[in-house]
């Protein structure tokens, strides 16, 4: 895991036209276009610009982007992003960029979408729901709907919603984010792990290949590393272990990954502790996790990189954060299993009552 990861502290620069495709105007270029697989990609912020660039970059896929806050600028003037992976690019857009998600129940099956790629914060507890969001573009049991998206039990509400579409887990590693709207910035590469989320209502071996068809797909650019993963469930335990002790634990202080790591008390008394209720709470759902994450995780943190952690950022901007399923829903399982999860417990209630003050300032209170 260690050895996949790259830090880059060097950009090089290339000016990139709006779509490099526009330059190819001869029939054989416009038949290997029909064949691309259609991609709708949800949430353009930083994991899912870079989502984009890597799977237009591929060659093997066309996205169609859906964008909120930075539609308007980036309809304009595209994408600038600083990427360890790619480089410097300017004025870059995907295939097409839209500000709502399309409806593909009245259109032909060529103009259905393969993918649909979810990029958004995890925020259960804020309308609307991502089910809903996405349902009009989904084509029942041709598309498949791949969540890149923290957290554990995410799948429950597609499965309902979508009995007939298989759902993928998108398990990301990845220092990206966007500075400001349609500026974005990657220091860490992109290590991707994707896999199946079981359901019994659907072929095993489908779902299967549907997940190993898309590492294929975003894995292409070369850039990245993108990784086939069959145990779903582990693979989410596992980036818990990060995701319930870093990123809440740094949201709070205010202090970056390597900042919290230099107080050392903290670490000792907070992080890692944190860590270990995680492991009870996996090895107690049957996912045992060995005691070598927590230094693999520590280490994800190089102390010369700075690296603050997504729920930071969103409370320096007074974003909403996503603390349910990374926080509650771990505190809920350790409570089915009759466990103790003394320091989860109060960071979850503790980032509950920030949430609270976020949607007041947003006038959702």
């Amino acid at each position: 895991l260690i050895v996949a990861l790259r830090f880059c502290t060097a950009f090089t620069h290339f000016e990139v036209s709006d779509h490099p495709l526009k330059h190819h105007t001869h029939n054989p270029a416009s038949e290997i276009m029909a064949d691309k697989t259609q991609v709708l990609l949800v949430g353009g912020g930083g994991i899912g610009t870079i989502a984009a660039l890597n799977l237009e970059r591929g060659g093997l896929a066309e996205v169609t982007a859906v964008l909120r806050s930075n539609f308007e600028i980036v309809s304009r003037k595209g994408f600038s992003i600083k990427s360890c992976d790619h480089g410097s690019l300017e004025n870059w857009r995907p295939t097409q960029v839209l500000n709502s998600v399309p409806s593909t129940l009245d259109t032909s099956p060529m103009g259905r979408y393969d993918y649909i790629v979810c990029c958004t914060k995890n925020i259960p507890d804020a309308g609307p729901r991502l089910p809903d969001i996405i349902a009009p573009a989904v084509s029942p049991g041709h598309t498949v709907i791949v969540l890149i998206q923290n957290g554990i039990n995410i799948q429950l509400p597609f499965f309902s919603r979508f009995p007939s579409n298989i759902v993928l887990s998108g398990v990301s590693r990845i220092d990206a984010h966007e500075a400001s709207p349609g500026v974005v910035e990657q220091k860490q590469h992109d290590l991707l792990h994707v896999g199946a989320f079981q359901s019994p209502s659907l072929d095993r071996e489908e779902q299967l290949r549907a997940a190993q068809r898309f590492v294929r797909i975003y894995g292409a650019v070369g850039t990245n590393t993108c990784l086939y993963m069959p145990d779903v469930d582990f693979d989410r335990w596992s980036k818990l272990v990060y995701n319930a002790s870093f990123n809440p634990i740094c949201a709070l202080t205010g202090l970056n990954a390597s900042e919290l790591q230099m107080t050392g008390r903290t670490m000792d008394t907070m992080v890692i502790p944190a860590m270990r209720e995680v492991f009870a709470v996996a090895a107690a759902a049957g996912h045992e996790i060995p005691e070598s994450t927590i230094e693999e995780t520590i280490q994800l943190n190089p102390m010369e990189e700075n690296i603050k952690p997504s729920m930071q950022v969103d409370f320096e901007k007074g974003n909403l954060i996503e603390h349910e399923n990374i926080l509650g829903e771990v505190v809920r399982e350790a409570q089915r299993h009759r466990g103790a999860t003394p320091i989860l417990n109060v960071l979850y209630e503790i980032c509950c009552a920030h949430q609270w003050r976020f949607r007041k300032d947003k006038g959702l209170v």
